[in-house]
């Protein structure tokens, strides 16, 4: 693998790492704050993020050793809608900036893995800010935000509110393949 494509695909890696448990923790806080679909979906988007670690981790699986990895993070447990704001601020980055950026470099160099999990991470992280927004406006005017059941594909990590579609817009998995946050 190209030096350029395993250091962002070990960046994308830590990353993703962190925001896995950054929501989880910020799930918690929404709990304790009283706004449980909030919490919901802070759970829903953690286990999302989880699935692009893994992607990301299983391109490098012939990679051994140690490596440094540069990831930007949100830190800290403010209140849920200064942490809903950090969400957002993540997201926007790795849609406007990182993950433009690493696929065009993974594409550059034929890296066809490292592309396809750069593009399942891009386009779930819209959803991801999508909802980050629609909760915090929720949050913002003393009200939990309404969320019908979420679905999260195992396969690329996509983020939909209601019925499991017949297949993910994003990968093509089936039905089967979406886990349910009801």
């Amino acid at each position: 693998m190209h030096e350029i494509t395993a250091a962002n695909l070990h960046n994308a890696y830590g990353g993703e790492s962190m925001a896995h448990m950054r929501y989880r923790t910020w799930g918690d806080k929404a709990e304790k704050d009283g706004y449980p679909n909030t919490a919901r979906m802070f759970r829903a988007i953690h286990f999302a993020e989880q699935i692009h670690a893994n992607n990301h981790f299983r391109e490098l699986k012939d990679m051994v050793g140690g490596f440094f990895c540069n990831s930007g993070a949100v830190f800290g447990i403010g209140p849920t809608s200064q942490n809903l704001q950090g969400g957002i601020d993540g997201e926007t980055f790795e849609i406007n900036e990182m993950y433009p950026t690493y696929l065009e470099t993974a594409k550059f160099q034929g890296e066809k893995g490292a592309e396809r999990s750069f593009f399942y991470a891009l386009s779930s992280e819209k959803t991801h800010a999508a909802f980050f927004q629609k909760a915090k406006a929720a949050v913002d005017s003393g009200k939990d935000v309404q969320l019908g059941p979420m679905q999260i594909c195992t396969v690329c990590g996509w983020t939909h509110e209601g019925d499991a579609p017949d297949v993910c817009p994003i990968c093509g998995a089936k039905k089967d393949k979406f886990k349910a946050f009801p």
